[in-house]
């Protein structure tokens, strides 16, 4: 992977998960929605600032990977973006104070290993 192919998948990378991070405050501002109150909640989630930022981020995400789609196989490509999981997770610990067993983080010692193993060439 040359370097402006790595930029391409970390500006992916770190747009998808500030995307969720955003996502997430939003949510949080809005409380819990369930079905008997879903449809009011509809305009305060398309008004709601942090959501519109969060899937302004996914829609940044969503460019950078398709550019990197335009330069890197699929099968390199698409395995590397699961480091949006690593991240979502740190994130959720660090950020939203969210458990972190020791099962996810052998999970995420998994994903890490298998994306090493994807992008690494002789």
């Amino acid at each position: 992977m040359s370097p402006q192919e790595f930029c391409l998948l970390l500006v992916s990378v770190l747009s998808s998960v500030a995307g969720q991070f955003f996502l997430k405050l939003g949510a949080l501002k809005l409380g819990k929605v369930n079905f008997t109150n879903a449809i009011s909640h509809l305009l305060s989630i398309a008004l709601t600032p942090e959501l519109i930022i969060g899937l302004a981020c996914y829609g940044v995400g969503a460019i950078a990977y398709i550019l990197l789609l335009t330069r890197v196989n699929l099968s390199v490509a698409a395995p590397s973006v699961s480091l949006v999981y690593l991240f979502s997770v740190l994130l959720g610990f660090f950020i939203f104070r969210e458990s972190l067993p020791l099962s996810r983080l052998i999970g995420l010692g998994f994903i890490v290993s298998g994306v090493i193993l994807v992008v690494y060439q002789k």
